[in-house]
């Protein structure tokens, strides 16, 4: 599923993040970069020691904030890793590090003058994020972005299953 935004493309699909060819993909990273489960540990096993290595030396990334690395041996140029929130209910402030999480890392890909970028479904994992509200909140920054900035061309939710993608495209439907 595509949606044109201005001059920029906003791309639903199923797979594996792993593989896609984006000037950067987007890692949800733990606090400490150190790697873990789901699409973190994804990332780092495909992209190589040099990707961990990296990440030690940066040290860490404070929720809703985010850092960039090479990309080791997968087939994008780099990798933002970007620290969603822990879901809590949502009376923490959970919406707004989700938001900041998506738009620190469409930013750090402009400044760094990165034109396509892959995301996953960042927090929706181990970290609770109910999905649907979470697909809303990742695909209204990505327009949001689009409508105020040229500088990235592609946005790509990269779902890992089905029940996201479709979770996706229920509120990118909403959206339009």
């Amino acid at each position: 599923m595509e949606v044109r935004i201005n001059q920029g493309l906003i791309a639903l699909v199923q797979g594996d993040i792993t593989d896609e060819e984006t000037d950067a993909i987007v890692n949800a990273a733990n606090s400490r970069l150190s790697g873990g489960a789901g699409v973190d540990g994804a990332i780092h096993r495909a992209g190589g020691p040099s990707l961990m290595a990296e990440c030690r030396k940066i040290g860490g990334c404070p929720t809703g904030q985010a850092v960039i690395t090479t990309a080791g041996n997968l087939k994008a140029k780099r990798v933002i890793h970007t620290v969603g929130p822990v879901y809590q209910g949502g009376t923490k402030g959970e919406a707004e590090l989700l938001r900041s999480a998506y738009l620190s890392s469409l930013r750090l890909a402009a400044a760094t003058g990165l034109r396509s970028i892959a995301f996953p479904a960042i927090s929706t994992g181990v970290y609770g994020y109910p999905l649907a509200e979470a697909a809303g909140i990742a695909l209204k920054t990505a327009i949001d972005y689009l409508r105020g900035h040229s500088d990235i061309d592609v946005i790509r939710f990269v779902l890992y299953d089905r029940r996201s993608y479709d979770a996706f495209a229920a509120e990118l439907e909403k959206l339009r």
